[in-house]
């Protein structure tokens, strides 16, 4: 699908000394880098608020400068506009090795370069003197304008239930450059490169745009739209392979098939610089060129005043090797961007449309303390199904949760499924049926996936659902049929199939409602996927489950935040397993049941808790209802960056802690004790980044009492590493909390 956006460029004919000119004298109105104060050294924006605010500045009369304190990328602007630095100004670390064009497309089958400057006598370095000796690319598109704004939402979030971040869109500075080119087959066209940067965090992100005038049409075949050439990480003459990449997270928007942000990254590539002719490596194949482009297409096509645009690239160089710093700074970039993520209610997996079950369901939710029921799969819920006597009794139910103050939505499943030959991917190596990602699948540009849309559409806005949970999103299947309305064949299947999804994704976004979805749509609307588990461990015993679990909540933290993930509670039976697998009765397992509540809510992580009910007896109803009161009392703590203390491995003690130094509750730990005897142990707290420098103020709750912690906080001395050391007692199969302020 073709995005129409309103667009500012200059027509005119391109002449190159006008072009100097006008960018010469754009440039000279900006403020002066010279005065531009950087952040304090000492400052770890990890800790403290960065105050200082993202500007352009020029640098001379030929360098432009983006900034916030923490980041910068600078371009040489004239004989054409290319990147010579992307520092990370809190060590001075230069990222940029050599000069590279802008950007990349292939138009009408012909590749052609964005910006750029050539000339570089070796890639190994960059010296300030080459730059000013660097040419223009005859060939290239060259830079006509640039203009400055601010940042804007990438979608327009309505918030509508508890969320830990609000600050929505982030504050920063838009630089867009726009390019034309001099050879006549291009006229009419132009392509601009947007970057923005975000107050107190050093992150950019970069995307193109194309339109087209005075031509008919112009396909875009490919694109890349970051190409940086690199320093490398690590060298080695003779082999390559498991070599450490350059320490810069790169994130797209272009993201799905997998519950992790490494592997659901479909576009970015380290690849081997064919300009590094002097590097270590013998056979010059060290993967130090950061190519960012989509593994096929878009494919598509243009008519004259369309206006084409990319997907999103946000880049956040790495200050450390220490794996905790650099997930901490990966959720950040997460909570910036897509604070839509942090709203993290918590909610029953329904088994049943009963009415009168749905609605008992709504009862328990309420007197528990429970924000949601999603109607899950199995449940009887067909939201395909957009008939008025359908849409008519899920709306009355919506009423009722609504009057309760408990949400409703429901599950809807949609790629790992067969429709029908005419409306099936078409696999493009046999060009029959079968063998998508996972197995058969409906492709979303065909008429049964343009109208599962229209009626998913229809069905959420006339009932009024508070939530979608999407079960196998679009997740990457090529089409190679030519009949669907969607697409035209193989090459645009992918970008077009993306798009469908995207725009309904953003959409909910706006209409209030919450989405779930196992692939990495975050960056389009999502808020959770799984937090990464085998689905059949839920069939295993109860007690091997709990501790399984709470590996699999240790592991799924390293670069989500608690609220991005779900975890799983199998109060019915889930995958087999019988009796021994379940909860229900629940009152006959209320000490594996209050387990499972304690450690999620614990670590921020919510449950699907699947089954027809929350609980069957009074003291049922109170463990519940004791968990979800203790969580909701430290819930901004409990919904903050987890650090890892120790992981669960049946042998010890282990544990995590959550920071945050904006709040009064700087810390909450959970410790945990999966042995059959208590245990008395000295454990150091890590307390650096809750920003407490020489005292701490502590205080232990445990399993073995009430939810209460002790009423006498114990001070505390930080130790020059910034730790604590505590003498903990912790039950036999408990766990005690240490709050720190």
């Amino acid at each position: 699908m073709k995005k129409l956006i309103p667009f500012l460029l200059l027509l005119a004919p391109l002449i190159a000394p006008a072009q100097n000119k006008n960018l010469h004298e754009k440039l000279s109105q900006l403020p002066d880098y010279q005065f531009f104060t950087p952040v304090e050294k000492n400052r770890d924006w990890l800790v403290h608020p960065i105050a200082t605010p993202t500007t352009v500045l020029k640098d001379g009369d030929q360098d432009l400068v983006l900034t916030n304190g923490l980041l910068l990328r600078r371009w040489r602007i004239a004989p054409d506009v290319a990147t010579t630095h992307l520092t990370l100004l809190t060590n001075g670390d230069n990222f940029v090795r050599g000069v590279k064009p802008e950007a990349q497309l292939e138009l009408d089958g012909d590749t052609v370069r964005i910006g750029g400057l050539l000339g570089q006598p070796d890639y190994g370095y960059l010296l300030p003197q080459w730059v000013d000796s660097l040419r223009a690319d005859s060939t290239a598109f060259h830079c006509t304008d640039f203009e400055i704004g601010e940042v804007k939402p990438l979608l327009d979030w309505k918030q509508k239930r508890w969320a830990g971040e609000q600050n929505y869109p982030p504050r920063g500075k838009r630089l867009s450059f726009f390019y034309q080119s001099e050879n006549e087959k291009w006229r009419g066209v132009t392509v601009a490169v947007h970057y923005e940067m975000y107050d107190g965090i050093p992150m950019l992100c970069k995307w193109l745009s194309v339109k087209i005038e005075q031509r008919n049409e112009l396909k875009i075949n490919r694109f890349a739209s970051e190409i940086l050439a690199v320093r490398e990480e690590e060298v080695s003459v003779d082999n390559t392979a498991g070599l450490l990449t350059p320490g810069l997270l790169v994130q797209t928007d272009y993201a799905f098939h997998d519950m992790s942000s490494r592997f659901s990254n479909q576009c970015v590539r380290w690849l081997p610089d064919p300009d590094y002719s002097s590097q270590v490596n013998y056979l010059r194949q060290t993967p130090n060129l950061l190519w960012v482009s989509p593994p096929l297409g878009p494919g598509i096509t243009l008519s004259v005043g369309d206006e084409w645009e990319s997907f999103r690239t946000w880049e956040l160089p790495f200050d450390s090797y220490d794996r905790e710093r650099r997930g901490l700074a990966e959720r950040r970039l997460y909570r910036t961007i897509a604070p839509w993520a942090t709203e993290n209610p918590i909610f029953l997996h329904l088994t049943s449309t009963d009415p009168v079950v749905v609605r008992a369901a709504i009862d328990q939710c309420a007197e528990v303390g429970f924000e949601m029921v999603i109607l899950s799969f199995g449940s009887g819920l067909t939201m395909e199904d957009a008939s008025d006597a359908n849409i008519q009794i899920f709306k009355e139910l919506v009423q009722y949760a609504h009057s309760k103050n408990v949400q409703l939505g429901g599950y809807s499943l949609f790629s790992s499924r067969r429709i029908d030959d005419e409306n099936d991917v078409i696999n493009p190596t046999t060009g029959q049926i079968g063998g998508a990602i996972f197995g058969n699948a409906p492709c979303l540009g065909s008429k049964w996936g343009i109208r599962y849309l229209e009626n998913l559409r229809k069905f959420i806005k006339e009932t009024g659902f508070d939530i979608l949970e999407h079960d196998g999103p679009y997740p990457g299947d090529v089409c190679a049929s030519t009949n669907h309305p969607g697409h035209t064949g193989m090459a645009d299947s992918q970008w077009e199939q993306w798009d469908l999804t995207v725009e309904f994704y953003k959409w909910l976004r706006e209409t209030g409602v919450y989405l779930n979805a196992p692939d990495w749509y975050f960056l389009n609307g999502s808020s959770k996927t799984g937090i990464g588990y085998r689905e059949v461990n839920w069939s295993l015993p109860r007690e091997r489950q709990i501790m399984l679990g709470r590996q699999n909540i240790y592991d799924g933290t390293w670069t989500k935040t608690p609220s991005m993930g779900w975890t799983f509670t199998p109060l019915t039976e889930y995958h087999g397993g019988g009796a021994a697998a379940t909860l229900e009765p629940l009152d006959s397992h209320r000490v594996d049941y209050r387990q499972h509540l304690w450690q999620n809510f614990g670590s921020g992580v919510q449950s699907c808790y699947r089954g027809p009910r929350l609980f069957d007896t009074e003291e049922t109803k109170l463990v519940v209802q004791t968990a979800v009161n203790w969580y909701k009392n430290y819930r901004h703590i409990l919904n903050s960056d987890i650090i890892h203390l120790r992981r669960p491995d049946g042998q010890d003690w282990d544990g995590i802690l959550h920071v945050n130094p904006k709040l009064k509750e700087k810390g909450l730990a959970m410790l945990y004790n999966p042995l059959n005897e208590r245990i008395l142990r000295k454990i150091k707290l890590p307390l650096y980044y809750t920003g407490l420098t020489e005292t701490a103020q502590v205080r232990i709750g445990s399993s073995a009492g009430s939810s209460n912690l002790e009423s006498v906080p114990r001070s505390h001395q930080l130790d020059r590493e910034f730790e604590i050391e505590l003498e903990v007692e912790i039950p036999a199969g408990g766990w005690v909390w240490v709050v720190v302020e």
